[in-house]
C-alpha cells in the first residue's frame, strides 16, 4: 500500500509512470445539462479534535455519520445520526491503540432495519507487512453497548483483511464484503498468490452462515462497493487480470451464488501499483449506477454507468470530471432514475470535492463544488448519502499540516 500511495500523486500530476495503454478514453458525455438546483447548507458534525476518516451509511431509519478522532496514538471510533437537519451527540463504539488507520480503508458503522448497529473495525496485526484484521460488533441498544468483536475470516494468515462493506441480505441477515490477503500468504511457495474478494454472512442470532471468495484476483487495495437491488446483492471491485489490467467490475448473487465477475467498462488501464481508488455502487429496484476512476492515458478521469437490468449488463460510460479528476468517487440514485455523483477534481492545484446529475442517457448537470474553493484543503475519500430528496455529503479538510477536521453539508434539491 505504500507504494499504492505514492501513485496518487503521479496521477495528479499525469507522469508517464501511470502510463497505461493507448486506448483513447471514452469522449465525454452530450452537451446536454439536465436541472440540478443544489443548495448546499453545512451541518456541524459532533466530531471534536482531530478528525478524519468519515463514512456515511444510509438505511430506511435514516443516516449514521461514522469517523475516527485521533489524540496522540490512541483512535476513537464514533458515530451519530442525522435527525432533521443537524447530527445527535457523537456516541463511542470503541478505542484502540492497535487498530490500522489508513484515509482509504476506513471503518463502517451501519443500521440494519431492526435498528441493530453494526461496526467493523481493524486490528492492527503486525505493521511492517501492513497486516491486520477485520472485525464486526453489533449493538442492540442503539449503541450503549456493543457485542465482542466477531471475525469473519478464519484463516488466521498474517496479511491484509480490509476495505470492508457491509450491507443488509434480502432475508434481513448481515453481509460482508472484504479484500482479503489469505492467498498471498498460503501461495508463496508457488506462483500465483493474490488479492481476493470474500463473502461472509451472519443470521439474525449472529452465527456465521458463509465465508467464501467470490473472485480470485482483485486489485490490492482499492474499496470495495455493495448494493441490493431487485434482484440480491451486487458487489463493485477493482478487478486485476494477470496482465495487470485493472478495470472496475461487478458481481451478483443469482440463484444462491456468486456470478461471474463482469466488467462495467473495459477501460483496459494497465498499471503494475494499486491506484487506491475503488468504485461506489447504487442501487434503487433493477436500476444501478457505479462511479469509478481511471488514468489509463496518463490524465485521471472520473465516470459513471448505468444498468437497468440488476447489474448484468452496462450501458456507455458518461465522463464526470471537466479536467483531471483525482477519483475518491461516490454515487447515489434519485427517485427519477438519474443519478448524482461525486469525485475529487484537480483544480488550479487545488483538490475540490464536486458533484453533478448525470442521466442514463448521458446527459449531465454543471458541477457543484461542495468544498475545496477557499484555503483549506479537501482531503481523504468524501462520501454521500441520499436521504429523502436530500443528499448528505462528509469529508475531511485540512488547514495546516497536522490538522485535519471532518465537515459535513446538506444538499437541498430545489
Amino acid at each position: 500500500m505504500k507504494r499504492a500511495l505514492a501513485l496518487i500523486l503521479c496521477v495528479a500530476a499525469g507522469v508517464a509512470a501511470c502510463r497505461g495503454t493507448e486506448q483513447k478514453a471514452v469522449a465525454p458525455a452530450p452537451a446536454a445539462e439536465p436541472a440540478f438546483n443544489l443548495a448546499i447548507q453545512p451541518i456541524g458534525p459532533p466530531a471534536q479534535g482531530t478528525s478524519s476518516q468519515p463514512q456515511l451509511t444510509a438505511s430506511d431509519r435514516g443516516i449514521v455519520l461514522s469517523w475516527l478522532e485521533q489524540k496522540d496514538d490512541l483512535a476513537t471510533l464514533k458515530f451519530s445520526d442525522l435527525t432533521s437537519d443537524a447530527w445527535s451527540p457523537a456516541k463511542t463504539i470503541a478505542s484502540d491503540k492497535k487498530w490500522f488507520i489508513s484515509d482509504a480503508d476506513v471503518p463502517t458503522v451501519m443500521r440494519m432495519s431492526d435498528g441493530t448497529l453494526v461496526a467493523a473495525t481493524y486490528p492492527l496485526i503486525d505493521y511492517q507487512l501492513e497486516a491486520y484484521d477485520l472485525r464486526v460488533s453489533y449493538s442492540r441498544d442503539e449503541g450503549k453497548t456493543w457485542s465482542r468483536p466477531i471475525a469473519p475470516h478464519h484463516d488466521k494468515t498474517k496479511t491484509q483483511h480490509g476495505f470492508a462493506s457491509l450491507f443488509e441480505m434480502p432475508d434481513k441477515s448481515l453481509g460482508v464484503v472484504w479484500l482479503d490477503g489469505r492467498d498471498m500468504e498460503l501461495s508463496k511457495a508457488k506462483e500465483g498468490g493474490a488479492m481476493d474478494v470474500y463473502f461472509a454472512s451472519f443470521d439474525s442470532s449472529w452465527k456465521q452462515t458463509a465465508e467464501s471468495s467470490i473472485n480470485a484476483r482483485v486489485c490490492e487495495c482499492c474499496q470495495t462497493s455493495a448494493a441490493l437491488t431487485a434482484d440480491g446483492p451486487i458487489v463493485a471491485f477493482r478487478d486485476r487480470t494477470a496482465d495487470d489490467i485493472r478495470d472496475i467490475h461487478v458481481t451478483r448473487i443469482d440463484q444462491g451464488k456468486w456470478t461471474d465477475a463482469v466488467s462495467v467498462h473495459d477501460d483496459k488501464w494497465k498499471i503494475d501499483a494499486c491506484p487506491v481508488n475503488g468504485p461506489a455502487v447504487a442501487a434503487r429496484g433493477k436500476d444501478v449506477a457505479v462511479a469509478w476512476f481511471t488514468a489509463l492515458d496518463d490524465n485521471g478521469k472520473a465516470y459513471a454507468a448505468f444498468s437497468h437490468d440488476s447489474g448484468r449488463t452496462w450501458g456507455a460510460p458518461i465522463r464526470l470530471d471537466d479536467s483531471a479528476a483525482l477519483g475518491h468517487v461516490d454515487i447515489e440514485l434519485l427517485d427519477d432514475g438519474s443519478a448524482v455523483a461525486t469525485w475529487v477534481e484537480f483544480v488550479n492545484e487545488r483538490s475540490q470535492f464536486r458533484a453533478r446529475k448525470v442521466q442514463s442517457s448521458g446527459e449531465r448537470s454543471k458541477p457543484v463544488v461542495i468544498a475545496g474553493a477557499g484555503d483549506a484543503r479537501v482531503s481523504g475519500y468524501p462520501r454521500l448519502a441520499k436521504r429523502g430528496t436530500d443528499l448528505v455529503f462528509a469529508w475531511t479538510e485540512s488547514s495546516g499540516p497536522e490538522t485535519q477536521q471532518i465537515k459535513t453539508a446538506l444538499g437541498k434539491l430545489k
